[in-house]
């Protein structure tokens, strides 16, 4: 019996209002598709172009300019218009290596040297050495900062080798650990890791200028160090990272520089602009003359030109801005150069604007150049159970996502398509035969699913003081009938019970009293919940 209301739910044709679902046999949400889990809330689609930013120079199109024949000096003119080039003297550089650490690790693969603050030095042998914040090596207890310097040939190594000397101090009870190390040899280890060095020599070239500039424009003056070693300023992986191509790059373009204004160029950089960069205004709100939006006509050859659909659920999106309550529904206000400024977001409680920038940092986007889908579909509520065979509208959005189906799954089973989903706000009405789950799904992604659960339906034939007899569908041979009375307090209690015969009869003895409230209770049972009638009155 039961696999025989399997087959009529999977395959019964879809009455919706407006016609937004029509039966059919589109494929289904399996496989890699992403499932949202139940309860997370209306699904949201994203799909954009570019990584990163956007502002300055975009690596990919750079290199795409490269590719058709612009020098360095062109890419760089057309990324940061109305600066020129000029000479920067060398200087030492400061990078941040490890930072808050209760013990550090350094080596050499010759002896090295190290010099204490009180200006004592000590030579080490070759090998490792580890500390704590008392500072006490080879059975000395030395002096706060602590300078290591490389023997001849051999780089000093703190996790990965690096140029140049590393200094170590006590800062609030932990261990901080700088590199020190000439510009040159930094952007060394700066522009291979933020292009790759297979990439043409231009293109590398004009890395090497904008790494150099930004290097000098946004040094912590009067910090302990002048940059971290990630992308809150560059990455920087040291000597290990280092290739000849990108070492030819720095050596060709030693010294050089961008400047506007008599000042060095802050010469943001990012991975992928998706064709058309970001201006500074629209990013930080304050304008910056070299900081404009400019067409990027080779970006198309990023693998991140074009990105999504990434599937993010409402529930992700409330966790990750660490609000209170659930999103309902999102819409994007586009700045000045296309790009997302900000989302207006729907809670119930109240509308609610994030800045674009802030979303894409919280739940993980590639840029802020994006549109917003959603797919979300909820229950009637209350949630009671559904009558067998009684139809009931399932409530739902589409907006911005294309191929959208309703799917179906009935206890037990696996998903079945019912039929493709027009876009606008839903009213799907359906006449589940058991009880079933469904949810709105693309190939690709598919929202939160909710559960309609189904009730036998009962009809008595025989109500009296002595007996109570009547048929349920479907039949449910063995469920349990039970004979409730209401309690002065509403609640109820059983006091007699019984069976669902075979074809789905049922009669159970009882002895009533005038005047009190009865009704029958049958079920649970395998994919149906608990079905009860409406309350009636003995009378004489």
């Amino acid at each position: 019996m039961l696999r025989r209301f399997i087959l009529l739910i999977a395959t019964a044709a879809a009455l919706t209002a407006g016609s937004a679902v029509a039966a059919g046999s589109a494929p289904v949400c399996t496989g890699t598709c992403f499932a949202a889990p139940a309860g997370s809330g209306a699904l949201f689609v994203f799909s954009g172009h570019g990584w990163g930013h956007g502002v300055g120079m975009s690596q990919y199109g750079a290199y795409g300019y490269a590719l058709h024949g612009a020098t360095f000096q062109q890419i760089l003119a057309h990324y940061y218009p109305g600066t020129t080039l000029g000479p920067a003297p060398s200087t030492k550089f400061r990078v941040l290596l490890a930072d808050r650490k209760k013990q550090v690790t350094l080596s050499s693969t010759v002896p090295f040297t190290v010099k204490d603050g009180a200006g004592r030095q000590l030579a080490l042998p070759a090998g490792a050495v580890t500390f704590g914040t008392g500072l006490r090596l080879a059975g000395q207890t030395l002096t706060a900062p602590l300078t290591f310097l490389p023997g001849p040939g051999g780089p000093l190594t703190l996790t990965r080798p690096y140029r140049g000397q590393i200094q170590v101090d006590v800062v609030d009870g932990k261990l901080r650990a700088v590199n020190i190390v000439g510009l040159e040899p930094y952007l060394d280890g700066v522009v291979p890791s933020e292009m790759p060095s297979t990439w043409s020599a231009q293109a590398l070239d004009a890395q090497a200028v904008a790494a150099r500039s930004y290097a000098l424009a946004t040094r912590k003056i009067g910090a302990p160090y002048d940059a971290y070693s990630d992308s809150r300023s560059q990455v920087y992986l040291g000597l290990s990272n280092e290739s000849s191509a990108t070492t030819a790059a720095v050596t060709a373009t030693k010294g050089q520089v961008l400047f506007f204004g008599g000042k060095v160029a802050t010469t943001f950089f990012s991975s992928t602009s998706g064709g058309k960069t970001e201006s500074s205004l629209d990013w930080t709100g304050t304008a910056v003359p070299y900081l404009v939006s400019v067409p990027d006509p080779y970006d198309d050859i990023s693998p991140y030109h074009n990105w999504g659909p990434v599937p993010v659920t409402a529930q992700t999106i409330s966790k990750s801005l660490k609000l209170t309550g659930p999103i309902t529904d999102a819409t994007t206000v586009a700045n000045a150069a296309g790009r997302v400024g900000e989302l207006n977001l729907v809670t119930p409680l109240a509308a609610l604007t994030v800045s674009a920038a802030t979303l894409r940092s919280a739940i993980g986007l590639r840029s802020t150049w994006f549109t917003v889908g959603v797919m979300s579909l909820s229950a009637p509520v209350p949630s009671a159970p559904v009558p067998y065979g009684a139809p009931l509208t399932l409530i739902g959005t589409v907006r911005g996502v294309p191929g959208v189906t309703l799917e179906q799954r009935v206890s037990g089973g696996t998903w079945q398509s019912v039929g493709p989903v027009a876009s606008g706000l839903l009213k799907l009405t359906q006449r589940p035969m058991i009880t079933t789950d469904y949810r709105l799904a693309t190939l690709g992604a598919a929202a939160a699913f909710v559960r309609i659960r189904v009730a036998p339906a009962i009809q008595m034939t025989t109500f009296s003081t002595t007996q109570i007899a009547g048929s349920e569908q479907p039949a449910l041979p063995s469920a349990p009938v039970q004979v409730q009375e209401q309690n002065a307090d509403s609640t109820w209690t059983t006091i007699a019970s019984g069976i669902v015969n075979g074809d789905g009869t049922f009669s159970v003895p009882v002895t009533l009293t005038s005047g009190g409230t009865y009704r029958i209770s049958i079920g649970p049972a395998t994919g149906y919940s608990a079905g009860t009638t409406p309350p009636q009155i003995v009378v004489r």
